[in-house]
C-alpha cells in the first residue's frame, strides 16, 4: 500500500459504535485514528471526518468541516460499513413493493414456515420488508409433455419450460402507476421460474422503469438460483437497501470536491472482495463491515505463521464474530441476518450473542451471560449511565481493565473515566442472589467473593464463546486444536489466552493493529468481481465441453469487468466454481478445482468431480461412488491483485522491555502482581512473562499466568499458551462449575448430532436434520440433549430408563441398543433410538448412557415412507424393535438387524423395509455418533473424575427442577393473589369425539403439581393413539415455554411433576395399538389441553396437515402451516408451524421440478384467525394441481372441532381438504384418507387458524402486531443456521 505517487491511501471501517481509520501516508508510514460513528455535535460523516484529521494533521493545515475536501492528495478510498445492516436490523430502508406471480402473495412471509424461537408462545418473527403487494398475472412452468401442452422454450439451465401464461403487462400498467401514487418508488419482481426463464421479469421490469421507478431489483439479477423463497428475500433486500446505500454515498461524494470523480473508491462486499462505489449494491453488503477483519487475518496472521489454519475471533460490544480460515475464504451461498434469508455469496461468519456488553444474570442457581446485550447506550455500569452489569464490568472488576487507559469520554456529559466503583456496586447486587442461594438453595454451601462471582461470568463467557468454535471446526471435520487463534476487536483480549486454552490451541496471534483490524484488512483486500448462473446439467464426460464453454463465458466476464477498472491482466487471476450435489440429495458444495488440474476425465477447467468427491468425504465420512453428480450452478470469481501491501517495519528491541506500572489482577487462586507494558514501546525479540497486561490506545491484552507473549518480527504480539495449573472440583454443588458443565452437557450432545449428521446416508438425518442426541446419567435421567426437536423431549429417557429395567444385568461392555416400540418409550416406529451403555474401570453397572433418535424414511409396513394415514395396527407401521442389541460384544449384527426390517414383509399387505441399504448406512452412523459422545465424556471424567461428572449430572437436573418449580409457585401465587384455586383443568377432543381431560392441582410450599388426565378417552381404532413417552414431551415442551427463558431441557424438568395417564387411554394405548398418528397430531392436541389449563394462550391450528403423495416411481411428504394461537399481549403468527412441530417446507420451484405437481396456491387464508382483542394467526390455503397418476394421503385434524379461543376470544376456523377433480367436481376429502389422483386434479388444503384471545370488543388499544423486536446483535453465519435446519423438524 506504498505511496510512491506521494499521495494518502485510507481504508476506514464504519462500525455501528466506531469508525477506524487506516491510513498509509506519503512516504510509506501508517496513522491510525478511532472516532465516533455517530457525532452529530461535531460532524456530519465519521469517514469523512477521520479522513479530514488526518489530511490535516500531515499537512500541517486546517481544513474548515464545512467546506469539501481537496481530493488532489488522496490516490484511493475504501470503505467497509454496516449502513446496510443497520437498516435491516432497525428496518430504515426504502420503502418497496413486491410483484410476484399470483397466487404466492404471501409466499415471503410464510418463507419456509418455521418459526425461530421453538419455545415463545408469541411467535416473534421479523416482518417483511416489502409494504405492499401486487400479483403479476403470468405462469411458466417445466415442460413435461402433457397433452395439449404449448411449445416449449428453453431455459438458461438447459430445462425446457411451457408459459402457461405470458405477463398481463396492460393490467400491471394501472397497478404500478397506483404505487406510484402512493409514493413507493422501489420494486422487487419475483416470478416463479425465472432462475432459468427471466424474460417475464425482464418485461415487467422495462415497463416499471419505463413508469419512473428509481431502482427495479430482479430476483434473476439478484441471484439466480433456484428456490424462490430465499431469492425472493435477495431480491427484496436489494429493493430495500440498495437505494439507502446510494444516498449515503451521494453524501459521502458530497464531502469531497469533484466528488471524487478522480479517486479510486471501493466498498467491501460481503464475499470479502471489493467492488467499485457504483455498483455496491444492498444484498451484497450485509457482511461488508466484519468481512475487512476475515480479510485482515487471512493476509497477516495465515501468512506469518506459516499457513497453519486460523480461527478468527473478533470479540465487540455486543457480540463475537468468529470465522476460519486455511489458505481460502470459507464461503456460504444462503444465510440469514436479521430474519432476511439471503441467496448471495458471504463469508461464513458467525455471530454469537457473547460480547464486553453482554448482561450478567444468575437464574435458578446458574450463572447466565447473555444474550441481552447493554449496548452502547447507557453501556455497561462502569460506562456511568445507569447500564446493568456485564462482561466488561466483570473484568474491570478482576484488575484486567485499567480505566487509567480509556479516554475520559462516560457519563452524562461524556467527559469523566470508567468507574471500577459502578461495576463493583453492579456486581455486588448479583454477588448478593448467588450467596443467597447458596445459603438457603438446595445444597448450602460456601459463599463466594465478588471476585470469584465476577471470574466464574468470565469463565463462564469463555464456554458460551467456545462452543461455536467448536462447531464451526468440527462440522466440516476439522480439529479446532490444530488451529491459531487470531484475535481482534476491542474486547477479545481478555479472553483469547482462556478460549485458546480451553479449545486445546497453543498459539495466540494478535496483529500491531488488532483494534482496526477490520480497517487494516480493507487496505490489504482485493478487487473482486463474480460472474454466475444456474445449470442443470449432470457432471458427466458428455457435458463437460457446455460447462467448459459456460465457464469460459463467464471468465470473460470478470476479466472484462475488471480490466475496465484499470487493472491490467497480469494482474487478474480467475477461480472458477461448480456447485455440486448427488442427485436426489439437497446437500450441493460450491467447489473450485484450483487444487486439482484438469485430467482426460474431466473438464478443461479443472477436476472438479475429484475436488468434490474429496470434499464431500471430509465433511460427510462417506461417499456415493453409483449415485450420479448434477451441476446446479456455475460460477467465476475474478480477482484484481490491488498490490497495496504494508511497508511500515516496527523497531527493534532495545534493551529489556520497561514496565509501565504494575497493577493487581485476580486470576483462579487470589490476586497476583501484574506488570503492564505499554505496546507502542515493545520491539521485535521482547519476551514477556504471564502474567502481564499489555495495552495500546485500541485494546488490552490479558498474558494469563503459564502464558509467555513474544514480540514478532513484524510487530505483532504471538502468546505461546500454557497448560492451565490443575484445579480441584469437588463433587460439591457450585454454581460456577454447574454453568460451565452445563455448557460441555450440551456441547457433548452437539458434537454427537454433528458426526451423525456427517456420516449418516439419507435425506431425512443427513439434510433435513431430523435426529436428536443425548446424554443420560447412570440411571438413564436425560441430562442433555440437541437439538431442541419437541416431540423428542423427554421421550428418549424412558426408551433408555425401560432397557434398563428390561436387560439389568444383561448389558455389558460392547453392546449396542436398538428400539422403536411405543411401549418402551418410543414415539413412532420410523424413530429408531440407538443406546450404548458406557462403563468405566473399576465399575460393575454402566456409570451412563448415550443415544441418538433418528427418523428413517423407511422401515417397512402397509405403505412407503412408514406413515400410514389408515393403519390400525402396530405391526402395519413397520419393524418393530423392543430391546434389540444391535451391537453385541463389539460386534454390528447385521444379519439379524436386516432379518428384522425385514420381517414386516411376511403379513399380509405388508412390506419389509424399502431401503434397507440407507437403514443399515444410518444405524452404524448413530452407533457412530454414540461413540463420539463417549469418547468426550470420558475426556470429561479424565479431566475431573468420575464422581465430579456424575455429579454434576445430577446438580444440573437439578438446576432445571428448580425453574420448573419456580414458576409452579409463581403461577400458583398468582392465582392466589386473585382469590382463585390452586386446581385448573381443560379440555379438548380430537374430531372423532375422543376427549383430552386434564386436572392440573398446585402445591405451593412445594412447587410441584399433579398432571392428571383421567378422563381422556380410550384407545382408539386407528393410529391416533400417542404412545406415553408423547405426552411427557408435550408435558417438558409446556414447561419450557411457561418458564419463559433458557433451562437445561432434562429429567428434572418433570421432577416436580406427578403425571396420571390412564392405561389404555388414547394417551397410553396397548402394546399393539396403532401410533403413527399420535405422534403429529395427538401430540398437538395434548400441548393445546396444557397450555389451555394455565391460560397461557389461545389455541393454535392444533395439526400438522401431513399430506402424502406417491406412485411407482416417486414418493412426497409435507406439512403445511397454519395459524398461532393469541395471548396477553400479542396478536397470534400467521402461516407459521406451532407446539410439537416446525417442519421447513420445500420451496415451490424445487417441488415442481423434482415432482409432477404445479403449486397454483399458496397463501394465508385471510379471516382465519379467531377474532379478540389480540386476534389468532391466519391458517394458509395452498392448491396442488396434479400431472400424473399418484396416491394421495392426508392425515389430519381441527377438521371438526374448531381450535378454542380464550378469555372471550373467538376460535380459529377449522381446516378443510378438497380434491377438485380435473371435471369440476369439488369433494370434501374429510380429516384422513388416500385417494387416487389423476392429471388435471387439484387439491385445496385449507389450514386452521389460531384461536383469539379476549374480547374482540374491548377497546384496549391492540399493538401493530405480535412482538418482532430483532436482537442486538444479527445472529449469523453456517452453526445459526445449522441450528435453525435442526429445529426445523
Amino acid at each position: 500500500m506504498g505511496s510512491p505517487e506521494g499521495r494518502f491511501h485510507f481504508a476506514i471501517d464504519r462500525g455501528g459504535t466506531f469508525t477506524d481509520v487506516f491510513a498509509q501516508c506519503p512516504g510509506g508510514h501508517v496513522r491510525v485514528l478511532k472516532l465516533l460513528s455517530e457525532d452529530p455535535a461535531n460532524y456530519v460523516d465519521a469517514p469523512t471526518e477521520g479522513i479530514r484529521r488526518i489530511l490535516e494533521q500531515e499537512g500541517g493545515m486546517l481544513l474548515p468541516r464545512d467546506r469539501p475536501l481537496d481530493t488532489s492528495r488522496i490516490a484511493s478510498i475504501r470503505m467497509g460499513t454496516t449502513v446496510a445492516t443497520n437498516a435491516l436490523l432497525e428496518r430504515r430502508g426504502e420503502r418497496v413493493a413486491l410483484l410476484v406471480t399470483r397466487g404466492f402473495r404471501d409466499l415471503l412471509h410464510v418463507g419456509t414456515q418455521a418459526r425461530e424461537d421453538l419455545f415463545d408462545l408469541a411467535v416473534p418473527m421479523p416482518e417483511v420488508l416489502y409494504e405492499e403487494v401486487l400479483e403479476v398475472d403470468e405462469r411458466v412452468v417445466l415442460y413435461r409433455g402433457e397433452p395439449g401442452a404449448g411449445t416449449p422454450v428453453k431455459g438458461c439451465t438447459g430445462d425446457l419450460l411451457e408459459v402457461q401464461q405470458p405477463v398481463d403487462l396492460g393490467g400491471l400498467r394501472g397497478k404500478l402507476e397506483g404505487l406510484l401514487s402512493r409514493g413507493i418508488r422501489s420494486l422487487a419482481v419475483v416470478l416463479m421460474h425465472s432462475y432459468t426463464w427471466a424474460q417475464h421479469e425482464q418485461q415487467v421490469g422495462a415497463l416499471a422503469q419505463e413508469l419512473g421507478f428509481t431502482h427495479v431489483s430482479l430476483s434473476s439479477e439478484a441471484m439466480p438460483m433456484v428456490r424462490i423463497v430465499p431469492r425472493g428475500h435477495t431480491a427484496c433486500a436489494d429493493a430495500y437497501l440498495t437505494p439507502t446505500i446510494q444516498r449515503y454515498v451521494q453524501g459521502f461524494r458530497r464531502g469531497f470536491q469533484g466528488q471524487l470523480k478522480d479517486v479510486q473508491v471501493l466498498f467491501m462486499r460481503s464475499d470479502g472482495g471489493l467492488a467499485p462505489m457504483d455498483s455496491f449494491s444492498g444484498s451484497r453488503a450485509v457482511l461488508s463491515g466484519p468481512a475487512g477483519g476475515v480479510v485482515g487475518y487471512s493476509a497477516t496472521t495465515y501468512q506469518v505463521e506459516g499457513g497453519q489454519p486460523v480461527i478468527g475471533f473478533d470479540m465487540g460490544g455486543t457480540s463475537t464474530d468468529v470465522s476460519r480460515y486455511a489458505g481460502e475464504f470459507e464461503h456460504v451461498f444462503e444465510a440469514s441476518t436479521a430474519g432476511v434469508t439471503l441467496q448471495a455469496p458471504q463469508l461464513d461468519i458467525n455471530t454469537v450473542a457473547a460480547g464486553g456488553g453482554s448482561r450478567l444474570f444468575f437464574r435458578s442457581g446458574l450463572f447466565v451471560v447473555g444474550p441481552e446485550s447493554a449496548g452502547a447506550h447507557p453501556g455497561p455500569a462502569c460506562y456511568r449511565k445507569g447500564g446493568p452489569v456485564t462482561v466488561t464490568d466483570a473484568n474491570l472488576v478482576l484488575g484486567r481493565l485499567l480505566p487509567a487507559s480509556f479516554p475520559c469520554i462516560f457519563g452524562p456529559g461524556e467527559d469523566q473515566p470508567l468507574s471500577p466503583e459502578a461495576s463493583r456496586k453492579a456486581l455486588e447486587a448479583v454477588a448478593t442472589e448467588v450467596n443467597s442461594f447458596l445459603t438457603n438453595g438446595p445444597c448450602p454451601a460456601s459463599l463466594l467473593s465478588l471476585e470469584e462471582v465476577a471470574m466464574g461470568f468470565v469463565r463462564v463467557a469463555n464456554e458460551a464463546m467456545c462452543r461455536p468454535i467448536r462447531a464451526l471446526t468440527q462440522a466440516r471435520g476439522h480439529d479446532p486444536s490444530a488451529h491459531i487463534l487470531a484475535c481482534f476487536g476491542g474486547a477479545g483480549g481478555q479472553h483469547a489466552c482462556a478460549i485458546a486454552r480451553a479449545l486445546g490451541m497453543d498459539t495466540v496471534h494478535i496483529h500491531r493493529h488488532s483494534g482496526l483490524l477490520s480497517a487494516l484488512g480493507l487496505a490489504l483486500a482485493d478487487v473482486v468481481h463474480e460472474a454466475q448462473e444456474p445449470c442443470s446439467l449432470p457432471y458427466t464426460p458428455e457435458t463437460f465441453v457446455q460447462l467448459d464453454q459456460r465457464l469460459s463465458r463467464l471468465e470473460e466476464q470478470c476479466v472484462d469487468a475488471l480490466r475496465a477498472q484499470g487493472f491490467p491482466r497480469p494482474q487478474i487471476s480467475t477461480e472458477s466454481f461448480l456447485h455440486l450435489r448427488y442427485q436426489g440429495t439437497d446437500c450441493a458444495l460450491m467447489v473450485s478445482a484450483h487444487q486439482h488440474p484438469a485430467t482426460a476425465r474431466s473438464p478443461r477447467a479443472g477436476d472438479f468431480g475429484a475436488a468434490f468427491v474429496e470434499r464431500y468425504m471430509r465433511e460427510f465420512g462417506f461417499v456415493i461412488p453409483d449415485r450420479p453428480v448434477v451441476v446446479d450452478d456455475v460460477r467465476v470469481r475474478g480477482t484484481g491483485r490491488s498490490g497495496l501491501r504494508l511497508e511500515d517495519v516496527p523497531k527493534a528491541q532495545t534493551g529489556p522491555p520497561r514496565v509501565d506500572k504494575m497493577t493487581q489482577c485476580y486470576f483462579e487462586g487470589g490476586y497476583q502482581e501484574t506488570p503492564v507494558y505499554l505496546l507502542g514501546e515493545l520491539g521485535y525479540g521482547h519476551k514477556l512473562l504471564g502474567p502481564c497486561l499489555i495495552i495500546d490506545s485500541n485494546s488490552t491484552i490479558l498474558v494469563e499466568p503459564g502464558c509467555q507473549a513474544e514480540v514478532t518480527e513484524t510487530g505483532d504480539i504471538r502468546i505461546s499458551v500454557g497448560a492451565e495449573a490443575p484445579s480441584t472440583v469437588g463433587a460439591q454443588l457450585d454454581p460456577i462449575h454447574l454453568s460451565i458443565f452445563s455448557h460441555r452437557f450440551m456441547s457433548i450432545a452437539e458434537q454427537m448430532g454433528r458426526i451423525l449428521q456427517r456420516t449418516a446416508i439419507s435425506t431425512n438425518i443427513k439434510e433435513r436434520l431430523d435426529f436428536s442426541c443425548a446424554l443420560f446419567g447412570p440411571d438413564g435421567g436425560l441430562v442433555s440433549n440437541a437439538p431442541h426437536i419437541p416431540v423428542h423431549l423427554g421421550a428418549m429417557q424412558e426408551t433408555v430408563q425401560f432397557q434398563i429395567q428390561q436387560l439389568g444385568a444383561d448389558l455389558h461392555p460392547g453392546d449396542v441398543l436398538l428400539s422403536n416400540h411405543p411401549s418402551a418409550g418410543g414415539s413412532h416406529l420410523p424413530d429408531l433410538t440407538v443406546i450404548t451403555p458406557v462403563f468405566w474401570p473399576g465399575q460393575t453397572r454402566p456409570v451412563f448412557y448415550v443415544a441418538s433418535r433418528g427418523h428413517h424414511a423407511d422401515i417397512g409396513g402397509i405403505t412407503p415412507g412408514s406413515m400410514p394415514p389408515h393403519s390400525t395396527t402396530l405391526q402395519q407401521e413397520g419393524a418393530v424393535f423392543l430391546s434389540f442389541k444391535l451391537v453385541q460384544g463389539g460386534v454390528f449384527q447385521e444379519e439379524a438387524v436386516t432379518e428384522a426390517l425385514r420381517a414386516p414383509g411376511k403379513i399380509p399387505g405388508c412390506s419389509g423395509t424399502r431401503n434397507l441399504h440407507d437403514n443399515l448406512s444410518d444405524l452404524r452412523a448413530q452407533v457412530a455418533a454414540n461413540q463420539k459422545g463417549i469418547q468426550l465424556v470420558g475426556e470429561l471424567i479424565g479431566q475431573y473424575g468420575l464422581d465430579v461428572v456424575q455429579a454434576y449430572m445430577g446438580h444440573i437436573q437439578a438446576n432445571a427442577e428448580l425453574a420448573v418449580r419456580d414458576m409452579l409457585r409463581a403461577f400458583g401465587t398468582s392465582r392466589q393473589a386473585r382469590g382463585l384455586p390452586l386446581e385448573v383443568s381443560a379440555e379438548d377432543h380430537m374430531d372423532d369425539g375422543s376427549p383430552i381431560r386434564l386436572r392440573v392441582q398446585i402445591n405451593l410450599s412445594q412447587g410441584s403439581a399433579v398432571f392428571d388426565f383421567s378422563g381422556t378417552g380410550p384407545e382408539v381404532f386407528g393410529n391416533l393413539n400417542a404412545p406415553r413417552a408423547i405426552t411427557l414431551s408435550a408435558l417438558i415442551y409446556c414447561l419450557r415455554c411457561l418458564v419463559g427463558r433458557d433451562i437445561p431441557l432434562n429429567q428434572g424438568c418433570l421432577a416436580p411433576v406427578r403425571v396420571v395417564i390412564p392405561r389404555g387411554s388414547i394417551l397410553d394405548p396397548s402394546p399393539e395399538a396403532a401410533v403413527v398418528g399420535g405422534n403429529v397430531l395427538t401430540s398437538q392436541r395434548v400441548v393445546d389441553v396444557i397450555l389451555g389449563a394455565f391460560g397461557a394462550c389461545a389455541a393454535s391450528q392444533g395439526c400438522m396437515n401431513n399430506v402424502t403423495l406417491g406412485n411407482a416411481h416417486m414418493g412426497y411428504y409435507e406439512t403445511v402451516a397454519g395459524g398461532a394461537g393469541a395471548g396477553p399481549g400479542w396478536h397470534g403468527r400467521s402461516g407459521v408451524h406451532s407446539h410439537m412441530t416446525n417442519t421447513r417446507i420445500t420451496d415451490p420451484e424445487i417441488l415442481e421440478s423434482r415432482y409432477p405437481v404445479i403449486v397454483r396456491r399458496f397463501e394465508l387464508r385471510l379471516g382465519s384467525g379467531g377474532r379478540g382483542r389480540f386476534r389468532g394467526g391466519d391458517g394458509v390455503v395452498r392448491e396442488l394441481l396434479f400431472r400424473e397418476e399418484a396416491l394421495l394421503s392426508v392425515l389430519t385434524e381441527r377438521r371438526a372441532f374448531q381450535p378454542y379461543g380464550l378469555h372471550g376470544g373467538e376460535p380459529g376456523a377449522r381446516g378443510l381438504n378438497l380434491l377438485v377433480r380435473k371435471d369440476g367436481r369439488t369433494v370434501n376429502l374429510g380429516g384422513k384418507t388416500s385417494v387416487p389422483v389423476y392429471p388435471g386434479d387439484v387439491f385445496c388444503l385449507h389450514t386452521p387458524g389460531g384461536g383469539g384471545y379476549g374480547d374482540p370488543d374491548d377497546p384496549a388499544p391492540q399493538p401493530p402486531g405480535s412482538p418482532q423486536q430483532l436482537p442486538a446483535f444479527p445472529e449469523r453465519g453456517s452453526v445459526y443456521e445449522y441450528r435453525r435446519a435442526q429445529e426445523a423438524v
